[in-house]
């Protein structure tokens, strides 16, 4: 089952790291406001509920995938070794990763069809960027992770 676990979840994680850098490349495109304004209402909710969906399903296997290799019992123990730093490490991201998307969620939903304040622009692409950046860093500890096991 494992070998469909890890597949699931690099699909997963393909499905979320893709969008948040094709959203990326986006946003860089659609310079003018108009073009977000046509483009963004459209494909946004879409997108989020696609995210949500990748996002479900990579915590689910990740966490199967750690019970499976008997490192949930250890994961909240104080035993440290590079296998336990690198998998406490990439969940402490996750875990902002998840604050960050329901912030950007949050707003995105609330300013669909009309124009984000100075302070929802700011944690809108703040948290949108923060997301794609610590997307690959926890793309990082999961090639760690793999090596290691």
């Amino acid at each position: 089952m494992s070998g469909w676990l890890l597949h699931l979840h690099l699909i997963a994680a393909i499905s979320w790291i893709g969008g948040a850098i094709f959203m990326f490349i986006l946003g860089l495109a659609l310079r003018d406001k108009a073009g977000q304004k046509e483009v963004y209402p459209r494909i946004g909710p879409i997108y989020g509920y696609f995210e949500v969906v990748a996002l479900i399903l990579l915590l689910i296997t990740g966490y199967m995938m750690i019970d499976q290799h008997g490192l949930l019992a250890i994961l909240f123990s104080d035993i440290t070794n590079d296998v336990m730093d690198a998998l406490r490490m990439k969940l402490y991201i996750v875990g902002v990763i998840i604050v960050m998307t329901v912030i950007h969620m949050t707003i995105s939903l609330m300013t669909i069809y009309k124009e984000k304040t100075v302070i929802q622009k700011l944690l809108s692409r703040g948290s949108s960027m923060g997301i794609l950046l610590l997307n690959l860093w926890v793309l990082h500890y999961a090639m760690v992770l793999r090596d290691m096991l």
